[in-house]
């Protein structure tokens, strides 16, 4: 079974930059897609339900914003789209299908940057954090679980290109980075980092200018965690830098099911 994340950076775009082709290609069974930025009714037919897939999406209310899908070969046994709490629902950041036992949620988690880049978001984003860590415990302890998506936040210096240059930037921030580490050491398993302890370079994220994916530098902020009985399914998990139609790449985990 492989389960694939991308935050494709608005959909409609990166369907016309060969959203679906990847789709195939991924030879996934369920991929959790972030930063939609569309309403359902804006997309494309062959978009919004692709043949032999199921598709879930979770939109923000505001326009051009936001928004959480999850594509999957399988429908869902279940699904849900929210924390009961308008202020995160309202910004379509989640969506959690099940699938038997397993359970895997899609999450575009906040940034803590406002648009004045004076990081005055960041107590929303934590707030964020910690309202789905309750939400996940909780879902966690009926089966295993895996938690895709775009988490805005470099855990470790190894984890961005330049960290020295960023500790007063939102996604590096001290506070970001130990609610990040709380759920590490809660038990939740960073996927790619178990595989490729101390391996530097490898980011699913670069600014889309000066060339920084071309030089990589960039910052890892897209994760696959996965609860203790999830990641003991685990056998490989992987960044795809080489996909483009997006600042970000697709991450994922093949699991033995």
């Amino acid at each position: 079974m492989r389960v694939v994340s991308w935050n494709v950076n608005g959909l409609r775009a990166c369907a016309r930059k060969g959203f679906l082709r990847f789709l195939e290609d991924s030879e996934a069974d369920v991929v959790g897609i972030q930063e939609v930025r569309a309403f359902e009714h804006q997309l494309e037919p062959a978009v919004r339900a692709p043949l032999g897939w199921q598709a879930t999406f979770s939109p923000a209310e505001r326009a051009g914003y936001s928004g959480v899908a999850i594509y999957s070969r399988e429908t869902p046994t279940r699904v849900e789209t929210g924390l009961d709490e308008p202020r995160f629902d309202a910004e379509g950041r989640l969506a959690i299908a099940r699938f038997g036992r397993l359970s895997v949620a899609s999450v575009y988690f906040p940034k803590g940057s406002g648009r004045d880049r004076d990081n005055r978001r960041v107590p929303y984003k934590l707030d964020f954090y910690a309202a789905l860590f309750d939400r996940l415990q909780a879902l966690r302890r009926r089966g295993p679980v895996l938690v895709v998506g775009d988490y805005n936040t470099a855990r470790e210096p190894i984890d961005l290109a330049r960290p020295a240059a960023n500790t007063k930037t939102s996604g590096f921030l001290p506070e970001e980075r130990a609610e990040l580490t709380r759920w590490i050491d809660a038990g939740w398993v960073d996927t790619f980092r178990a595989r490729h302890p101390g391996e530097a370079g490898h980011y699913t994220w670069w600014r889309q200018w000066g060339g920084a994916r071309e030089k990589n530098v960039g910052w890892r902020i897209d994760y696959v965690l996965a609860s203790p009985a999830a990641a003991r399914r685990v056998e490989d998990a992987f960044i795809w830098p080489h996909v483009n139609g997006s600042d970000h790449c697709p991450v994922g985990v093949d699991l033995s099911w």
